[in-house]
C-alpha cells in the first residue's frame, strides 16, 4: 500500500541548560493534531520512548552467517591467482609479439586497467547505497510512529521490523503532563529519525523539558515552502494485517498475571547469559490459584517465582509462549517499572506484557513465537466467537465510540441496545478496518484512525482461507452435529460429520475451542496454533445455531464487562 507522508522541518529535542523542548513534527497529509504540555516525569518518558525504539528495530528472524570476511579472502586468492595466470600469459604475448610485433603490448594493459576499475567502482558504489541509502532505514521502520492525543491520555504506536512486536507507550494527561496551552485531539504520524532517538537521550530530570506536537505546519505549509518535504512509502505486504490483527487479540479475554520487577529482570537477565542450543525454548507459566506465579525458562527448566504477587484467576493448565528475548527491549524499564501485568491467551498464542510506570504505561504485544507474525500465524478470527452485525449496527457503533472518543462494552451495549456478541463483533469489524483500538488496562475502546480512511480487503488483505472455507462449508450444508456433551472441566464436546470429516473439539465456557481433532492436513500440520481448520469452525457454527442464549450469556462477555 502506497501512503504519502509530508513533513515541514524534522523532529528534534532543543533548548538550554535550564529548559528544552521535545519538538516532534506532525504529518501534514493527515487532519491537523496538537499538543504544548510540561513534562512532569522526562527520564520515564525518555526510557519508555527508547524501548519503543527497540521494539521498532527489532528484528530476530533467522539470519544466515555474515561470510563478508571469508568472501573476501576468497577474492583475494583469487585476485593472486590470476595475477599469475596473468604474468605468464603476458611472457608468453610477449614472446609471440616479438616474433610478430603485430598487436600493441600495452592493449591488454589498458583493457585491464579499465575493466578493473569499472568493477571496483561498482562494488564501491553497491556497499556504500547499502549502508548510506535512506532506504535502508525505512526497511527498519516501514512507517512513521502513530501519535494519538486523547482527552485523558497521549499515546505512541510502533510496529516491529519482523512483524512480530507492538509497543504502545500510554501517558496519562493529568500525571504526565502539566497544563496544555494548545490541543487539537486526532491521530497523526510524527517524524523520525536516528538523531531524533539520540535526543531523546539527553532529557534530565533537572531541566524542565517541554512536549510538543507542532500545530504550525498545519497553517504555512504548502508544496514551495521551505524545509516541506513529501515521502511516498510502500508499506511491506502484511504490515497492515499485523497492525490490525493485535486489536483483534487485545479485545479477546485473557488470563491476567501480575510479575514483580525482579521476575521479570530474572528472566531477562538469564536471557542475556544463555542461548538455548535446543527445543524446546519456551517460557512456561504455571498457575495455581492463591499462589504466586512462577515461570519456567525451557529447555534449562530454570524456575523464576514472582514472590511479590498472587495469581488471584482459575487454575489453568501451563501456558507456554515462545520468542522470550523479544523482552529484552523491558530492559531499560526494569530500574522504574512498579510491576509487569502480563496476559495470556493460551499456548503458542499471543502474549501482552504491561510495564505499569505510574503515570505511564508500556505494553509490549508478542506474537506466539518470532517467526509467527500477526499476519502469518495465530489467526485469532478463527478462535473468537462467530457472530455477524449488519452494517447498520457496525455504523452505528463507530459513530457513538467516534462522538465519545472512548467507550466502555458496557456503554456501546446500553447506549445502542445492542447484545454483547454483536456489540464486541462491531468493535472487532472497526479495529480490523483501523478506527478503534483497545486499550487493555481500562479496558476501553479508543477511536483511533491508523489511517487517514478506513481499510478494507485492498489495503489488509482478505480474509482467512480456513474461514472463507468454514462458511463455504455452512452454505452447502455440509456440517451435522452428532454429539454434544458437558465437559468435566467447564464448557462443552462437540462431535459431528463435517464435509466428509469425524470432526471433534473441546469449547470452553468462553465458546473458545480449546482442543479439537479432524483428519484434514490443515489440522495435521499447525493443529490449533494457527487457528482451528474450517471443519472445527463449522462445527461450532453447526453447534452456535442451537446455543445462542446459553451463548450470550458465556463468561467471555462477563470477563470484558468485568474489565470495562
Amino acid at each position: 500500500m502506497n501512503v504519502t507522508l509530508a513533513y515541514r522541518g524534522h523532529s528534534a529535542v532543543t533548548g538550554t541548560a535550564n529548559h528544552q523542548t521535545l519538538r516532534l513534527v506532525p504529518n501534514l497529509a493527515r487532519d491537523p493534531v496538537a499538543f504544548d504540555g510540561p513534562l512532569k516525569h522526562p527520564l520515564r518518558f525518555r526510557e519508555g520512548m527508547s524501548a519503543l525504539h527497540d521494539t521498532v528495530i527489532s528484528d530476530l528472524r533467522f539470519k544466515k552467517k555474515d561470510k563478508t570476511a571469508y568472501k573476501q579472502w576468497k577474492i583475494n586468492e583469487a585476485k593472486g591467482l590470476n595475477e599469475t595466470r596473468r604474468q605468464a600469459i603476458a611472457q608468453l604475448q610477449a614472446e609471440a609479439l616479438a616474433r610478430q610485433a603485430a598487436v600493441s603490448p600495452d592493449l591488454q594493459k589498458a583493457y585491464d586497467r579499465a575493466r578493473n576499475k569499472y568493477w571496483d567502482t561498482r562494488v564501491a558504489y553497491d556497499k556504500y547505497l547499502r549502508v548510506h541509502d535512506e532506504q535502508l532505514w525505512r526497511m527498519l521502520l516501514p512507517w512513521d510512529p502513530v501519535i494519538t492525543v486523547a482527552d485523558d491520555v497521549v499515546f505512541f504506536e510502533c510496529f516491529s521490523a519482523d512483524e512480530s512486536s507492538y509497543g504502545c507507550l500510554t501517558v496519562d494527561r493529568d500525571g504526565g503532563f502539566g497544563a496544555s496551552g494548545s490541543t487539537q485531539y486526532g491521530t497523526t504520524n510524527v517524524d523520525y529519525s536516528w538523531d531524533l532517538y539520540h535526543h531523546f537521550q539527553s532529557l534530565r530530570s533537572y531541566r524542565e523539558t517541554r512536549f510538543n506536537v507542532d500545530p504550525e505546519g498545519f497553517s504555512v505549509a504548502t508544496t514551495g515552502a521551505a524545509e516541506y518535504r513529501e515521502e511516498k512509502i510502500d508499506l511491506p505486504d502484511g504490515w497492515l494485517r499485523g497492525f490490525m490483527t493485535l486489536q483483534s487479540a487485545m479485545g479477546l479475554p485473557m488470563q491476567r498475571v501480575t510479575l514483580s520487577r525482579e521476575a521479570v529482570y530474572s528472566i531477562c537477565a538469564f536471557y542475556k547469559r544463555h542461548r538455548a542450543h535446543k527445543s524446546p525454548r519456551a517460557i512456561r507459566f504455571e498457575l495455581l490459584p492463591g499462589q504466586s506465579p512462577r515461570v519456567i525458562l525451557e529447555p534449562w527448566e530454570q524456575s523464576i517465582v514472582s514472590h511479590a504477587s498472587t495469581y488471584d484467576g482459575p487454575g489453568v493448565e501451563p501456558i507456554r509462549i515462545w520468542g522470550g528475548r523479544r523482552l529484552m527491549v523491558l530492559s531499560r524499564l526494569l530500574p522504574l517499572a512498579e510491576r509487569f501485568d502480563v496476559y495470556l491467551l493460551g499456548t503458542g498464542l499471543p502474549s501482552f506484557w504491561v510495564a505499569r510506570m505510574g503515570e505511564m504505561r508500556l505494553t509490549l504485544g508478542l506474537s506466539g513465537w518470532t517467526a509467527n507474525d500477526w499476519t502469518k500465524g495465530s489467526a485469532l478470527d478463527l478462535i473468537a466467537p462467530p457472530a455477524a452485525p449488519s452494517p447498520d449496527q457496525i455504523t452505528n457503533v463507530q459513530a457513538l465510540v467516534r462522538e465519545l472518543k472512548s467507550a466502555t462494552l458496557a456503554d456501546v451495549q446500553s447506549r445502542l441496545q445492542l447484545d454483547a456478541p454483536t456489540a464486541i463483533a462491531a468493535l472487532r469489524h472497526l479495529a480490523h478496518a483501523g478506527q478503534v483500538i483497545h486499550d487493555l488496562v481500562p479496558g476501553l475502546y479508543r477511536w483511533r484512525q491508523v489511517m487517514p480512511r478506513a481499510l478494507g480487503e485492498a489495503e489488509i488483505g482478505p480474509e482467512h482461507p480456513e474461514l472463507a472455507g468454514a462458511r463455504q462449508i455452512m452454505q452447502r450444508k455440509q456440517a451435522d452435529l452428532t454429539a454434544r456433551e458437558e465437559a468435566p472441566t467447564g464448557g462443552y464436546v462437540l462431535k459431528g460429520r463435517v464435509a466428509s470429516h469425524d470432526v471433534e473439539i473441546l469449547v470452553d465456557p468462553d465458546q473458545r475451542i480449546k482442543r479439537g481433532s479432524c483428519p484434514c492436513t490443515y489440522s495435521r500440520r499447525y493443529g490449533l496454533k494457527n487457528g482451528p481448520c474450517r471443519h472445527m469452525l463449522a462445527l461450532r457454527w453447526r453447534a452456535y445455531a442451537s446455543a445462542y442464549d446459553a451463548y450470550t450469556k458465556s463468561t467471555w462477555y462477563n470477563q470484558l464487562q468485568g474489565r470495562s
